[in-house]
Order: C-alpha cells, then sequence, then structure tokens
C-alpha cells in the first residue's frame, strides 16, 4: 500500500505546528513574532494543496486520511490565530472550510481503521479551540456550546486512541508517538479557550459546569507534561538521529504543550504558569527552528521521509 506524497505531509505537519506556534506567542504578548508565524502556517497550508493537487488520483482516497486530518488540523488552528488576532471572518471561513470534511474524515478514518487516531482527536480540538475563540469574539452562545460538545467528542477520541496505542512506539516511534502528548496539549487548550469564553453577557456555563471544565482543563494540562516528560526520557534512552518529516509531530507536542500552559495561565489568572508558559514557549521555539533547520538539510540532501501516524494498532 502506497503513502500519500511525503511533500503533502511534510507542509500539513508544518502548518499544524507553526500554526499552533502562532497561537503560543500571541498567548505570551509577542504580536508580531505571532503574525509571522501565522503566515508561514499559512503559506504551510497552501503548500500542502499545491502538492496535494498535483498528485495522480488515487483509487482510495480513505488511505490518506491520516495527512488530511493533519490540514483540517493545522486550518483550525490557523483560525484560532486569526481570530485572536481580530480578524474575525477569515477565522470563520476556515471553520466554515474545516468542519465538514473533519465529519468526512471522522467517519472515513474510522471504519479505515489505521493509525489515525490521535490526529482525530487533534482535529477534533482544534475545532473545539477555533469554536471557542471565535464564540468569545463574537457573543456566540450556540458556538461556545458547540465547540464544548467538540471538547467531550474530542476527550473520547483520545480515550479511543490510548486504548489502540502500542507501548513499544515510545523506544521504536521515530517521532509520530508523540501525537501521545500532543492530543493532550491540543485538548488543553480547547478547555482553556472554553474557559475564557465565559464572561457576563454569555454566561456560558454556571458554578459547577466551571468548575467541571477547570478540573479537566487542568488535568489535561498535568497529564500533557507528565506525558512529555516521559517521551523525552525515552528520547535520551532510545535517540533517533535520523531525520523524518514525522519528527514536525514531536515539535507540534512541545509546541503545544506552550501554548496550552498559556492559555490555561490567562483563563485561570495564574501569573507563576504564565512564567512557565513562556519559559516552555522559548523551548519549543528552539525545537521549531531547529526541526526547520534540520528539514532544509535533509531535503537538500535528499533525505526520503515517512508519513504521520499516530502509532496505533491496525
Amino acid at each position: 500500500m502506497s503513502d500519500p506524497s511525503p511533500s503533502v505531509t511534510l507542509w500539513a505537519m508544518y502548518a499544524l505546528t507553526t500554526g499552533t506556534l502562532s497561537v503560543g506567542l500571541d498567548s505570551a504578548g509577542y504580536e508580531v513574532l505571532s503574525r509571522i508565524a501565522l503566515v508561514l502556517a499559512c503559506a504551510g497550508g497552501l503548500g500542502a494543496v499545491a502538492h496535494a493537487l498535483l498528485l495522480p488520483p488515487r483509487p482510495d482516497w480513505r488511505r490518506d486520511t491520516a495527512t488530511a486530518l493533519t490540514w483540517v488540523a493545522a486550518t483550525a488552528v490557523a483560525g484560532t490565530g486569526f481570530a485572536a488576532a481580530g480578524l474575525q471572518r477569515p477565522a470563520a471561513a476556515l471553520l466554515a472550510l474545516a468542519a465538514p470534511l473533519w465529519a468526512v474524515l471522522l467517519v472515513a478514518a474510522g471504519r479505515e481503521r489505521r493509525g489515525t487516531v490521535f490526529l482525530r482527536c487533534v482535529a477534533t480540538q482544534g475545532l473545539a479551540a477555533l469554536g471557542a475563540t471565535l464564540a468569545a469574539a463574537e457573543s456566540a452562545a450556540w458556538l461556545a456550546h458547540a465547540a464544548l460538545t467538540l471538547f467531550w467528542l474530542g476527550l473520547v477520541l483520545y480515550c479511543l486512541a490510548l486504548f489502540r496505542f502500542q507501548p513499544r512506539q515510545v523506544a521504536e516511534g521515530p517521532g509520530d508517538h508523540w501525537l501521545l502528548g500532543g492530543a493532550l496539549a491540543v485538548s488543553a487548550l480547547a478547555g482553556a479557550r472554553l474557559i475564557s469564553a465565559d464572561s457576563d453577557r454569555l454566561y456560558l456555563w454556571n458554578d459547577d459546569d466551571h468548575a467541571v471544565l477547570t478540573r479537566v482543563t487542568v488535568t489535561l494540562l498535568v497529564l500533557t507534561a507528565v506525558c512529555c516528560v516521559a517521551l523525552f526520557t525515552a528520547e535520551l534512552f532510545w535517540p533517533r538521529r535520523q531525520y523524518d518529516v514525522r519528527r514536525w509531530a514531536t515539535v507540534f507536542s512541545a509546541v503545544g504543550a506552550a501554548a496550552a500552559a498559556l492559555a490555561v495561565a490567562a483563563a485561570l489568572d495564574a501569573p507563576w504558569l504564565d512564567v512557565l508558559g513562556e519559559a516552555l514557549l522559548w523551548i519549543a521555539v528552539a525545537a521549531w527552528l531547529g526541526c526547520t533547520a534540520w528539514t532544509i538539510t535533509s531535503v537538500r540532501t535528499g533525505v526520503r521521509t515517512g508519513r504521520v501516524r499516530s502509532r496505533a494498532r491496525r
């Protein structure tokens, strides 16, 4: 069974990672850097589409659901960046573009039973974060409640993915096994955005709802930290020195953890967490720069790359 073009996968994963970085930079107050990252993310998304259009038609398009779900998640994260920048119309347009494709791919990925399960969670939570951000900006309570539904669905999808995850991938995975933590990070980000969307004008959640949402979001952030530390420790014991496009999933998880910490800090008004989140953000920026340089060097030397998966049992 042939894999999709490595170029399409690379551009899609680059767009997702860079878009998440833009959201984190905006949360930390670095607006200029955030806008630059957002432009790069949009370029990555367009690059994925352009490369996909150049590919010959495939007899079974469901083979490419992992890459397509990555693109949906990247589109949702880019929309969150636009919404945070005050550009609500482009954000709404990206939501309208990504949501129908997400619904189709969710069914296709479920039937295919390939290694797309963590990406299903990432795409779902990306839409939840975008919906919550837009709801706060537009004072649209219905959109916030729809985002909340996606948030809980994303957690269910994560549990299903965890059940199918192969533990040996922690030692053997080429990089995409980090989606184990990246999906938790984007879930915490979505939860924080839902908390921040509430206001006296909207009154989305009562005290009990707010307490449950807060506890779940904080738990997700703690689990993200634990998971990322465990995965980083595994990297020390089983280093992977050969370049693979799936390394962008590793960087995405690091960037997502930083963005989630900053979002939770803002939602809960926790200055100490804000300091920690900014420290993680600059570590993530360094990882992003390093992976970008590694990718450019590998492309120039003609290194063959692989496909992004979330390493679940088939």
